[in-house]
């Protein structure tokens, strides 16, 4: 169990000034944070005045970077030994952030996870459920919110992993995936979310393919074969049943299904070197 004095909680705001007062003054409210950074990321309206009129200390972007570049900018100034990261638009409850910090120390990582009534409309919570079950096969844990903002964590963990966190979104995505890769221990926490104050900046037609991106380059920078295996199997079934059926039929191999079998085997051996290489990635744990 995390002490709360030896936690920091970071929020990164974006044009988030109708909530983030309220949301800073509920989380003080609930325990003796070591500090409350928010990080305004070149809001255009009151957003850094009325954290720090909450209580936060406020870092600002001079203009808008992105969501991951404000929370990595956060970790970076923070001193406690854990962080808390949540959004700012007053979805999550401050109930739970001391749930989630309960569970530090035995974990790494402890992820609010979101229950899927709780998530916003249904084209949402199926492109969640995808995200879910695709970063489960490749990371072969079961992984019940892949895409939630609510999250506490070793601060060294967490500065490991920094030059894989993206800019922009998403940050929870990149974490999530890389604490269970590098083999640390991560645990998933029920959470309540309530409705959030002001529109979504997600939108899944614009940002369902960068999770999906971000999903498959992380798994590869540390499973490289949990990508490209499938793949290759894929192709050299498909290339040998076309060339039977084209050596029964016709008595003679189709080109298409040599093409098919060479580039099993060439996806294959990609996949080998990759994993060689990801084998030699530097422990960065002190």
């Amino acid at each position: 169990m995390a002490d709360p004095a030896a936690v920091s909680v970071v929020i990164p705001a974006f044009n988030e000034g109708d909530a983030i007062g309220e949301v800073v003054r509920a989380l003080a409210a609930i325990a003796g944070w070591r500090e409350i950074v928010v990080v305004d990321d070149g809001s255009a309206d009151d957003t850094a005045a009325r954290a720090a009129a909450a209580g936060a200390r406020v870092v600002r972007h001079p203009y808008n970077k992105g969501n991951g570049a404000a929370v990595k900018t956060g970790i970076r100034q923070t001193a406690g030994e854990f962080v808390l990261l949540l959004d700012a638009d007053g979805q999550h409850q401050p109930a739970d952030a001391r749930r989630l910090v309960d569970r530090l120390g035995d974990y790494d990582l402890v992820v609010g996870s979101r229950s899927r009534a709780a998530q916003a409309g249904i084209a949402r919570a199926m492109g969640n459920a995808l995200l879910n079950g695709l970063a489960s096969f490749l990371t072969e844990r079961e992984i019940p919110d892949l895409t939630s903002g609510m999250r506490a964590a070793r601060r060294d963990c967490l500065v490991e992993f920094l030059p894989l966190l993206p800019n922009g979104f998403s940050t929870p995505t990149t974490t999530t995936l890389a604490f269970i890769k590098a083999g640390y221990n991560v645990a998933f926490e029920p959470i309540e979310v309530r409705a959030r104050v002001g529109r979504s900046k997600i939108r899944l037609s614009r940002d369902g393919v960068k999770f999906l991106l971000i999903v498959m380059r992380v798994v590869t920078i540390f499973s490289p074969m949990r990508v490209f295996l499938p793949v290759a199997a894929v192709a050299f079934v498909a290339g040998g049943g076309y060339g039977l059926w084209t050596v029964l039929a016709t008595h003679k191999i189709a080109n298409g299904a040599v093409l098919l079998l060479l580039f099993s085997v060439l996806v294959f051996l990609v996949g080998l070197v990759s994993e060689q290489v990801a084998a030699l990635r530097p422990d960065g744990r002190r």
